[in-house]
């Protein structure tokens, strides 16, 4: 696009031909509001609303009978939406299931699928996701390892991504396991997944990931790729809730092993309420639930997942997602070259969010959210704008860059007190 089309009225056109554009309509928007922090929490949706509403009322009139009477049951409702999920993540069915939350997960599949006689070490990277490292390094620590040493850890060049040359090359014989993010939480990096699988399985050491920034918006194909085991949130880009119940996947290859956090609901179902007390596990990723699913924060995972279905799938979503971060980018170049643009521009190395950076990222962030804009400030410098593709539009965006274009014309973030440490 050249840059004399980056107008308003432009952005309006390419709104108007979006086919996508119906399902905004679906979303409690807020009042006065561009909602660009969908990538930390999402918009609640009718399709959501409905799904809760309807347990409620189930538990209302079948009480504890929902367990077996409610349509769609209780009892099975986490291998129900695994199976919905599956898709997503290209999974057969009986690999995901929904259960517990992204950092129990963790803990669960590295306490299970860590084995020092396979390889000493775990890789992850340093901008990581810090519960992952928290969970990885108290899984090292219950196996008597010192985290210190049984981490490898790869360090980023530029402090905003990974090189893939760089992963690889920290795979050896002493690699156990590998535990990367699928995208960068702060750059929006999209990390090349089969390649370091490949590289991993070659070392005989297993492939984990962390989806939680791209699930919902970036399509994967985890059991052809062989990815061992996977983990990830409902509440950014797949709108199921604040502390929605999370998600997982196991490699059909791994089922019958007994989970390192073994819990009643994992047990096989036709054996469950026999409450022997030896485990019987699931022969499935629903294994790795542990406590009773929480049915009123699964719920709206339910609804929401019509909103993506109706949208043709994550792959449409994909598509739009990607129109909409190239044109926020093509923007933060014409517009803002105070700016720099610290994620990928390369579409197949970027998630759902574009990282802009400025030194006064976070005074920044504050001085838009007084706009109505509500975006979000990681560490060191970067306002996060996430462009939900089933609720924000092209004119959405570029409203937002005007707003921005603004805030630095009048050093509006000047009358904001810098901030004093921690991550925000």
């Amino acid at each position: 696009m050249d840059n004399d089309e980056h107008t308003a009225e432009t952005a309006r056109e390419m709104d108007a031909s979006d086919p996508l554009s119906d399902l905004r309509e679906r979303f409690y928007i807020p009042e006065d509001c561009l909602y660009m922090d969908g990538n930390s929490l999402g918009l609640f949706s009718k399709d959501a609303e409905a799904a809760l509403e309807h347990v409620v009322e189930e538990w209302r009139e079948h009480a504890i009978l929902g367990w077996t009477d409610a349509d769609p049951d209780w009892h099975t409702y986490g291998e129900r939406l695994g199976e919905r999920l599956a898709s997503l993540v290209g999974a057969a069915p009986e690999e995901v299931v929904v259960a517990n939350s992204t950092t129990v997960n963790i803990h669960t599949l590295v306490g299970t699928f860590y084995d020092p006689d396979r390889g000493e070490k775990i890789v992850v990277d340093d901008l990581d996701f810090p519960t992952d490292h928290y969970a990885i390094r108290a899984q090292l620590r219950q196996r008597g390892r010192d985290p210190d040493e049984a981490l490898r850890v790869v360090e980023s060049r530029d402090g905003r991504t990974i090189e893939t040359e760089d992963v690889l090359a920290a795979i050896d014989d002493d690699v156990g396991m590998v535990f990367l993010p699928s995208v960068l939480y702060r750059s929006g990096q999209l990390f090349d997944i089969e390649a370091i699988t490949e590289a991993a399985h070659d070392a005989d050491a297993l492939a984990g990931f962390d989806l939680a920034h791209s699930i919902g918006t970036v399509p994967h194909d985890l059991s052809e790729v062989g990815v061992d085991f996977a983990v990830w949130c409902h509440y950014k880009y797949l709108n199921a809730g604040p502390g929605a119940i999370a998600g997982l996947y196991v490699n059909e290859r791994h089922f019958g092993v007994t989970p390192a956090l073994a819990g009643w609901w994992g047990n096989a179902k036709e054996t469950q309420f026999d409450m022997s007390l030896t485990y019987d596990p699931a022969h499935s990723a629903a294994a790795f639930q542990t406590g009773t699913i929480p049915i009123l924060s699964t719920a709206p995972l339910d609804g929401a997942l019509d909103i993506v279905e109706d949208a043709g799938g994550v792959a449409a979503l994909r598509e739009k997602s990607l129109a909409l971060t190239d044109f926020l980018i093509e923007l933060v170049d014409e517009r803002l070259p105070e700016c720099e643009v610290g994620t990928p521009r390369d579409p197949a190395s970027r998630g759902g969010h574009v990282a802009v950076e400025h030194p006064e990222a976070y005074r920044i962030s504050l001085a838009l959210k007084e706009r109505g804009v509500v975006v979000d400030f990681r560490q060191p410098n970067v306002v996060r704008i996430a462009p939900i593709p089933s609720y924000v539009g092209f004119e959405d965006v570029f409203r937002t860059v005007e707003h921005l274009r603004e805030v630095l014309d009048a050093e509006e973030y000047e009358s904001f007190e810098r901030k004093r440490g921690g991550v925000t």
